[in-house]
């Protein structure tokens, strides 16, 4: 199926509302068109090509809209690279690309002429089953997998989202998560499909995210625990334009949750994955005041527990090369759908620690660890242990300035666990705990 190319219905249809707000430039839709189409032109000019990959390799801003929506105007296949890698990880995020973009393209926000005018006078369209992105997993248990995304992906899982969240023509998206993650490539490509404004920032710094908040009419923001928890500590309350504080990107501990309601910041817990293009489940609105979990599964999307308690999901958010033999997504994580038609995430299948024949979830024991009053943050692994098998063990980072006995954390799990999840030991490191660049705890590392 094909349909109108977003960036250029965005332009024919609201040519005059702001499409990005960025560091380097706020531009229009009819100005980031004009600069799409001089970027397309460039990129053919470099050896770009439909079907074929380019890498971009640009901070978060303009430069980085423009090469996107280039890609997406050309037929090529965008690759977004994270410029914290290392060179070898960024060869390998790169192979195969026809062009790589290290630095802006022309710059041309005025109408465009010669062979950039072909791209604004052609009607061009998006085949919804071709593919229009690489992204890359999070690589929290192992190393980063490429996904092939397709405009039909992208396209199902806004409609998805604007269900769930509703779409506001007013609406101002912040995005402080890295562009080269689904998270923060979506809010881009949402944004551009409802033709509202996105409002991105070059990373997540917590008193500039704060005085957006507060300042600024922000209406939508995407965040992780810990950028949550980090803005709430910074003096967050009650931003006044804030319909939905989007959060997930893993464990949401419940104790955030209700921090965040008692400052007045509507929180909305969201389930996702790259496989799934962004969300798989989000709350309601309507839930915001008193339900905690995962959400309720997009209605695009089907999601279904396996007899392990796997979550398996299906439907046009999908991607083709991560299905099963069966068709479907069999995500790796473990959770249950209660009465209500709520996702709950428990936790990874790979992270489960068995301990003297009971299974052990270990996001499940950091929720309670970091609802100890003094503990900053904690991560549970399973350690090699003669008697148990493994041992369930606690990594506590303590909030500065604070002393905590093993004892008084074990203590406070005690009340709030059954007795074989329990950490049976309890390590207290200074260092914050290794983690991905959306905010995922790196396992493999601790």
């Amino acid at each position: 199926m094909q349909v109108e190319a977003w960036l250029q219905r965005a332009a024919r249809t609201a040519p005059t509302v702001t499409a990005l707000q960025a560091p380097d430039a706020q531009v229009s839709y009819e100005q980031l068109l004009w600069a799409a189409c001089s970027g397309a032109a460039e990129l053919s000019e470099l050896g770009a090509r439909a079907g074929g990959r380019v890498g971009i390799a640009l901070v978060p801003g303009f430069g980085f809209s423009q090469a996107l929506h280039a890609c997406f105007l050309l037929g090529a296949v965008a690759v977004p690279v994270d410029g914290r890698l290392s060179a070898a990880e960024r060869e390998r995020i790169v192979a195969g690309a026809d062009v790589i973009v290290e630095r802006p393209l022309r710059d041309n926000r005025a109408e465009p002429t010669g062979t950039a005018r072909n791209y604004l006078c052609a009607s061009v369209s998006h085949d919804l089953d071709a593919p229009c992105a690489v992204i890359h997993t999070s690589g929290t248990t192992s190393a980063p997998r490429p996904i092939e995304l397709t405009y039909g992906n992208f396209l199902w899982s806004a409609l998805g989202s604007g269900v769930a969240l509703g779409v506001d023509p007013r609406e101002r998206w912040l995005c402080a998560l890295p562009l080269s993650h689904v998270g923060g490539l979506s809010i881009l490509v949402r944004s551009a499909i409802y033709a509202t404004t996105a409002v991105v920032h070059e990373r997540f710094e917590a008193e500039r995210v704060r005085v957006s908040l507060q300042e600024q009419g922000i209406t939508l923001v995407s965040l992780v625990a810990t950028t949550l928890a980090r803005l709430l500590d910074a003096g967050l309350r009650e931003p006044p334009h804030l319909r939905c504080a989007l959060t997930g990107g893993g464990p949401v501990p419940a104790a955030l949750v209700r921090r965040a309601r008692a400052a007045g910041v509507p929180v909305v817990e969201t389930y996702g994955l790259t496989e799934c293009c962004s969300q798989a489940a989000t709350a309601p609105l309507a839930a915001i005041a008193n339900d905690t979990g995962a959400g309720v599964p997009l209605f695009c999307t089907r999601t279904e527990i396996a007899p392990d308690g796997e979550i398996v999901l299906s439907g046009p958010t999908v991607a083709r090369g991560s299905r099963a033999a069966d068709g479907r997504l069999h995500t790796g994580d473990l959770g249950h759908i209660d009465d209500r038609g709520f996702l709950h995430v428990t936790g990874r299948k790979a992270d489960t620690i068995v301990s003297g024949g009971e299974n052990i979830a270990p996001s499940e024991v950091e929720a309670v660890l970091e609802s100890c009053p003094g503990v900053l943050e904690a991560a549970v692994v399973g350690r090699e242990d003669e008697q148990w098998g493994e041992a369930v063990t606690a990594i506590v980072v303590l909030v500065p300035g604070v002393n905590l006995e093993e004892s008084t954390v074990r203590e406070h799990c005690a009340v709030r666990l059954a007795p074989f999840k329990v950490p049976k030991h309890v390590t207290f490191v200074s260092e914050s705990l290794p983690r991905t660049a959306s905010g995922k705890l790196l396992r493999r590392e601790l």
